[in-house]
């Protein structure tokens, strides 16, 4: 296992990939971008045993969060990695839906970055 955890955040806009990326490494996490669902699959069948934690929005094109977020949730080799709907859908609808598909959590936008690190620590400490 790495000193630092390991955290995939998907969004297709830039300046929240880019805000959110050096919030976590100050959080001291490693932090791997994406700015769609087919990419995120991609990296998570290369990379998932290091993923702790997988940042995701819902609304991209081509893939949408929800359909990556099911994807995981039904494989066997990549249903135990940690999912967080990171998104401005906060409608309760969207948060059925998403623990419907297996989100383990949901944090919406916009964000603090102080309390998206203390969310996320909170959330990776859990047993």
């Amino acid at each position: 296992m790495p000193d630092k955890e390991t955290i995939l955040v998907v969004d297709d806009e830039p300046d929240i990939l880019n805000l959110t990326k050096k919030f976590l490494e100050l959080g001291d996490f490693n932090t791997i971008t994406c700015s769609n669902g087919k990419e995120a699959m991609k990296i998570i069948k290369e990379k998932g045993d290091d993923i702790a934690l997988i940042l995701l929005d819902i609304m991209m094109p081509g893939m949408s969060g929800y359909q990556v977020l099911e994807t995981i949730k039904t494989d066997d080799e990549l249903k135990d990695i940690v999912v967080v709907l990171f998104t401005v859908k906060s409608f309760n609808e969207d948060i059925q839906k998403g623990k419907r598909l297996g989100a383990d959590y949901y944090i919406t936008k916009p964000f603090s970055g102080k309390e998206l690190l203390k969310k996320i620590k909170e959330i990776l400490n859990k047993d």
